[in-house]
């Protein structure tokens, strides 16, 4: 299996990319995994953003329907969109400026990861931040 991500660019991201975190896909959905992800994130010090059609706030936090909407800058745009939709999503963050782009489990999609990392932003595809976090030590 190819991996999208080796070590340290998961550990670049995670630490010296910035702390303020895009989440799109979510919402106040409990059940949904960008929930638990985004309230990992947030007890590590992270700032969520949530992104989604909804622009519900979350966990405290103002959400936006689009990354376009956003009026400051972001860090890490994660995403929590099936893989059909991603491609587009991680093409917005690199116009966003964006400094990385994180594909949440399950979400492939080869020719963004070519376009992201090719743009210049670090890009991890296929891991979860939830769990990548505590094994930083």
């Amino acid at each position: 299996m190819t991996s999208y991500g080796d070590d340290a660019t998961v550990r670049d991201i995670l630490t010296a990319k910035g702390d303020t975190w895009a989440v799109v896909g979510l919402s106040n959905n409990t059940a949904r995994a960008a929930y638990g992800v985004a309230r990992v994130l947030q007890s590590h010090g992270k700032r969520i953003v949530p992104v989604h059609p909804k622009a519900e706030t979350v966990l405290g936090e103002p959400g936006y329907a689009s990354l376009a909407e956003i009026p400051f800058e972001i860090d890490v745009v994660d995403v929590f969109v099936n893989s059909a939709l991603a491609g587009e999503v991680a093409d917005q963050a690199v116009a966003a400026g964006a400094k990385a782009v994180w594909f949440q489990l399950g979400v492939v999609d080869e020719d963004a990861y070519a376009r992201t990392t090719a743009a210049g932003v670090a890009m991890v595809m296929d891991k979860c931040p939830a769990i990548e976090i505590p094994l930083l030590g």
